[in-house]
C-alpha cells in the first residue's frame, strides 16, 4: 500500500439500543465513502457490523467465539456498491460487543497488510457503548485492552471511537456505561486513538472525519528568541477553510466507445497584435501593465523582481504584550500551530516552559515570520500559549496573523448613547431584549453545547456531496430538498422556539414589528447621519415601541410631500425616510434631480457650484442607502452631457476636484460600475498609446 493511501475498517454497532441512531450513521458513513470516491478513489474500506443476529467473520471459523459480528464488506478499493451498502444497514437484534468488533477489524487489517506497509491503517468505531463486553478467558478486561493496544501500536493502526449518547444520561446501566467508557479511555491513552462523545445527529454527522487531510509543515526551523536563544520548532496549519472541489470542464465529443477518453477540455490563450490581428504575440514580447490614473504603466518581470522585498527565511520574536491588548477581531486568515521539533527533548522542554510562563503571566508573543526563503511578504502575528491538560499531548502555541494598518477597516458608526431620551429603550424593553437574547443560548447549563465547531459539518458542502452521489446514479434527478439534519444547522431549532414562545411574544409586544413592503431596498438606516449641508444636530429615526405607533416617521414631525426652496436637503431626506410607501423614495430622487438641473439652468455663475455639489452629495448618499445606484450614475452621466451642451465644463472639473464619483460595486452591490471606472469617470482622459 502506498504511503498516501489509507485502509479503513468501519465498526458499526447495529444492536437494538442503536436503532434510533442508525439513520444518521448511514448518512455519515455513506458520505465518507462518497468523499473518498471524490478525493481518494484508491483508498480501501472494509465494514464490520456487530449486534447482528448472524455471525460471519474469519475469527469465528478459526478460533471460535466472536458471535454476532458480521463482516459486511472485506477491505477493498471504494466503489459505488460501498455507498449503497452503507445506506441500507440492517437492524440487529442482539447486544453488541464492541471489543469483539475491534479485534475482528484489527485482524482484517493485519492479514491484509503487514508491518512493512507504509500506508495509513485506521479503525473507526461507532457505538453507544451501553452493552457489556464479555469477560476474557485470562486476566482482566483492562489487561486485554492493553494487549490489543500494544498490537495496534506495533502494526501502526490508529483507532477512532465515536460514542453516541442521548441528552438524557440515564440511558443504560450506569455501571456498564462507566466500565465501557473507562476501557475506551485506555485505548486513547495507550494508542494513537481519538475518543469522542456525541449527543445528537448533528454532532454524529461531524464527529467522523470523512476527509482526512495529511498534515504538512509550512515551516521547520528556529524560533529565534534572541541571537543566543533559539528553539527548534515545526509549524502546521491548525484550521483552514474547506473549499469546494474544483469542478472541471467536461467534453462529450469523444466517442462513447472510447474507453480511454479523458473527456478533458484544454484551454489555451493567444494574444494578438493590435496592428496585425493575425499575428500572435509570444510570451517574451508581452509585459504587464499597472493602472496609474488614466494611464497604464508597463513594468517588466525583471523590474518587478528587482523591486520585490526578499526577506530571509525565519521566525523572530519581536516582544511580549498582555493578552488583553490583542483583540479577537484582529485575527486574520487561518490558524497555525507551533510545536517543538519531534524527537528533540530540549526543544520540547523549552516550548513547554515558555508556554507555561506566558500563560501564568497572561502574556502573548508578537512574531515576525517569513515561512519560505525569498517569500514576497512578511507576516506579523501573535503567538498564544496552548498548555495541554493531558500527559500524552505536549504543550504548544497557536499563531494568528495580525493586520497591518492598511488591513484595518475603521468604520465609524453613530453611538446609541447619543440618542435622545425619548428613543432610548425603557426598562421593560431592555428586559425583553435581554430575555430574547438569552433564550437562544447554544450552551445552556448542564447540556452539551449545540453546533460545536468540531462536530458541525459545513451544510453547503454536505449537500453538494449528496447531490454528486445522487447525480452519479440518476443524471436527470432534480435537486432534493434539504435534509432534516442539515436543516437543524441552517434553521432555528423548532423545539427551542416553541418552548420560548412566551419570550418571543413578550419581545414583539414591547416593540412594534412592521412588515417592510419594499423588500428589495432593505438597507434603510434607522439611525441617519447629520444631513449634508445642515447646521442642525444629528437627526435620528425613532425606534418604534408600543407608546408611539408613528415612531418610524420621527424624522419629520410634519410629513414632507415635496422638496421646498427653504431647506431642500432636509426635505429630501425626510421624504426618503418616510416608511408609509416606497413611492416616496422614487418621488424624492426625481425631485432632487430636477432641483439640481434647475439650479444649473438659472445661472452660469460658478458661485452656485458648491450648492449643487451639496445636492449631489445628498442624492448620492440616499441612492446608496436605498440601493438605487443606477439612478445616481445615470443622472451623473446626463449631468456631464448637460454641462457640456451649456458650456459648463468648469462644473465637471469642480466635481472632479471634490472627488465626487459614480457609485461603484463596492458601495452598492446592484451597481454595474467598477472601482476604477468610478474613480476615473470625471478625470479628463489622456491620448491613448497603443503598443504591440
Amino acid at each position: 500500500m502506498a504511503r498516501n493511501k489509507e485502509a479503513l475498517v468501519l465498526l458499526i454497532d447495529v444492536g437494538p439500543t442503536m436503532h434510533k441512531y442508525i439513520p444518521e450513521a448511514e448518512k455519515v458513513c455513506s458520505m465518507l465513502a462518497v468523499k473518498k470516491l471524490i478525493y481518494k478513489k484508491y483508498d480501501s474500506v472494509g465494514v464490520v457490523l456487530f449486534g447482528t443476529e448472524d455471525t460471519k467473520n474469519e475469527l469465528t471459523k478459526e478460533v471460535g467465539g466472536y458471535e454476532h459480528v458480521v463482516v459486511l464488506r472485506d477491505i477493498r478499493v471504494v466503489d459505488g456498491d460501498l455507498v449503497e451498502s452503507l445506506q441500507q444497514l440492517p437492524r440487529g437484534t442482539f447486544s453488541g460487543d464492541f471489543l469483539d468488533a475491534i479485534i475482528v477489524g484489527m485482524d482484517m487489517l493485519i492479514k491484509k497488510y503487514d508491518k512493512t506497509e507504509k500506508g495509513k491503517k485506521r479503525l473507526c468505531l461507532i457505538t453507544d457503548a451501553l452493552c457489556p463486553i464479555k469477560e476474557p478467558y485470562e486476566g482482566t478486561k483492562e489487561d486485554q485492552i492493553i494487549t490489543i493496544a500494544e498490537q495496534m501500536t506495533a502494526y501502526g493502526i490508529r483507532m477512532e471511537s465515536i460514542v453516541v449518547r442521548g441528552r438524557h444520561r440515564g440511558e443504560g446501566n450506569k455501571k456498564i456505561v462507566d466500565e465501557n467508557d473507562h476501557l475506551l479511555d485506555i485505548f486513547s491513552k495507550k494508542t494513537r486513538a481519538k475518543f469522542v462523545y456525541v449527543e445528537n445527529p448533528i454532532s454524529l454527522l461531524g464527529a467522523l472525519r470523512t476527509r482526512n487531510i495529511v498534515p504538512v509543515t509550512i515551516f521547520r526551523g528556529d524560533l529565534e528568541i534572541s541571537s543566543k536563544l533559539k528553539i527548534k520548532v515545526w509549524v502546521y496549519k491548525k484550521t483552514s477553510e474547506e473549499k469546494f472541489p474544483s469542478l472541471k470542464k467536461y467534453s462529450d465529443k469523444a466517442p462513447s466507445t472510447d474507453k480511454f477518453a479523458t473527456h478533458e477540455v484544454k484551454v489555451d490563450y493567444e494574444y494578438k497584435s493590435i496592428e496585425d490581428p493575425r499575428k500572435v504575440v509570444p510570451p517574451e514580447q508581452r509585459i504587464k501593465g499597472y493602472r496609474y490614473g488614466p494611464q497604464v504603466v508597463p513594468i517588466s518581470s525583471a523590474e518587478w523582481d528587482a523591486v520585490k522585498f526578499k526577506p530571509e527565511k525565519g521566525v523572530k520574536l519581536l516582544g511580549f504584550t498582555n493578552a488583553d491588548n490583542i483583540l479577537r477581531h484582529y485575527y486574520m486568515r487561518d490558524v497555525n500551530i507551533f510545536i517543538a521539533e519531534p524527537g528533540n527533548s530540549k526543544a520540547s522542554l523549552a516550548v513547554s516552559a515558555l508556554a507555561r510562563v506566558m500563560k501564568e503571566m497572561n502574556k502573548v508573543a508578537i512574531l515576525r515570520c517569513v515561512w519560505r526563503q525569498a517569500q514576497g511578504n512578511v507576516t506579523v502575528g501573535v503567538l498564544t500559549p496552548n498548555v495541554s491538560d493531558r500527559d500524552n499531548i505536549r504543550d504548544s502555541f497557536y499563531f494568528n496573523v495580525l493586520p497591518y494598518a492598511e488591513d484595518v477597516r475603521e468604520f465609524q458608526f453613530p453611538s446609541f448613547s447619543n440618542l435622545p431620551a425619548s428613543v432610548q429603550p425603557n426598562q421593560l424593553q431592555q428586559e425583553a431584549a435581554d430575555n430574547f437574547v438569552s433564550m437562544f443560548d447554544l450552551a445552556p447549563s448542564g447540556q452539551e453545547e449545540a453546533l460545536l465547531p468540531n462536530f458541525t459539518p459545513n451544510p453547503v458542502l454536505e449537500r453538494f456531496y449528496r447531490l454528486v452521489e445522487l447525480k452519479s446514479k440518476h443524471p436527470d434527478a432534480a435537486v432534493p430538498p434539504l435534509d432534516e439534519t442539515l436543516k437543524k444547522i441552517t434553521e432555528p431549532d423548532p423545539e427551542l422556539v416553541s418552548k420560548r414562545k412566551s419570550v418571543i411574544d413578550a419581545f414583539c409586544n414591547c416593540f412594534e414589528v412592521k412588515e417592510n413592503k419594499k423588500l428589495k431596498k432593505s438597507n434603510r438606516q434607522l439611525l441617519r447621519e447629520k444631513p449634508s449641508g445642515s447646521d442642525q444636530g444629528e437627526d435620528y429615526a425613532q425606534i418604534p415601541d408600543k407608546s408611539d405607533t408613528n415612531a418610524i416617521e420621527h424624522a419629520s414631525a410634519v410629513k414632507i410631500e415635496k422638496i421646498g426652496d427653504l431647506t431642500p436637503i432636509q426635505d429630501f431626506e425626510a421624504m426618503i425616510s418616510r416608511g408609509d410607501s416606497p413611492e416616496w423614495v422614487d418621488k424624492a430622487i426625481k425631485e432632487m434631480k430636477t432641483k439640481i438641473l434647475e439650479l444649473l439652468k438659472d445661472t452660469s455663475s460658478e458661485k452656485i457650484y458648491p450648492k449643487a455639489l451639496e445636492y449631489l452629495v445628498a442624492l448620492r448618499k440616499a441612492c446608496i442607502l436605498e440601493q438605487e445606484p443606477k439612478e445616481f450614475n445615470d443622472f451623473l452621466h446626463h449631468l456631464c452631457e448637460f454641462s457640456q451642451e451649456r458650456n459648463l465644463t468648469r462644473f465637471c472639473e469642480f466635481l472632479a476636484s471634490k472627488e465626487l464619483t459614480l457609485i461603484s460595486k463596492t458601495e452598492a452591490v446592484d451597481s454595474e460600475v467598477s472601482d476604477d471606472e468610478a474613480r476615473t469617470f470625471l478625470i479628463k482622459p489622456e491620448p491613448k498609446m497603443e503598443c504591440t
